[in-house]
């Protein structure tokens, strides 16, 4: 996805979840660090960076080391989680999240960095990856009205 998709997509669904615009902002900036690892396909050499795209930087599992980490220095359980002012585990859910959505419209790693796996629902770029991004927006906006009604 492009990185305004990755913002955007993950800003709203942590923001449905927390409702709080803080921990939204922590995942938002956490949503393209794992882009930002792999450095710049506009660099000289393109067909390198393209090599190294969605390898270690979308191992799922270094988020997840990292989340754990963070979790268990705070007192693990559900309270250390649902902190929302804890950069560290908002900005791992975010790159998390990231990886999901690449899984989307290609192949991420998995359990080793590897091993790919995913779909292709979508070229990146493409105006279906826009329409997916509205269509995630809209679903976060009915799930968050369903919640206010209830």
């Amino acid at each position: 996805m492009k990185w305004v998709n990755h913002e955007v997509v993950t800003g709203v669904i942590v923001y449905a979840a927390v409702q709080d615009p803080l921990p939204a902002l922590y995942s938002m900036a956490g949503a393209i660090m794992p882009d930002k690892l792999e450095g710049s396909p506009r660099g000289s050499n393109y067909w390198s960076w393209r090599s190294r795209h969605r390898g270690w930087s979308h191992w799922p599992m270094l988020y997840l080391l990292l989340l754990g980490l963070q979790l268990k220095v705070m007192g693990g359980g559900w309270d250390a989680f649902m902190d929302l002012g804890n950069i560290g585990v908002y900005f791992c859910i975010g790159a998390l999240l990231h990886i999901a959505e690449d899984a989307v419209c290609g192949k991420v790693p998995l359990f080793t960095p590897w091993q790919k796996v995913g779909v292709k629902l979508f070229a990146v770029g493409s105006v279906t990856e826009y329409i997916f991004s509205i269509v995630v927006v809209l679903l976060c906006y009915i799930f968050q009205a369903e919640l206010m009604i209830k």
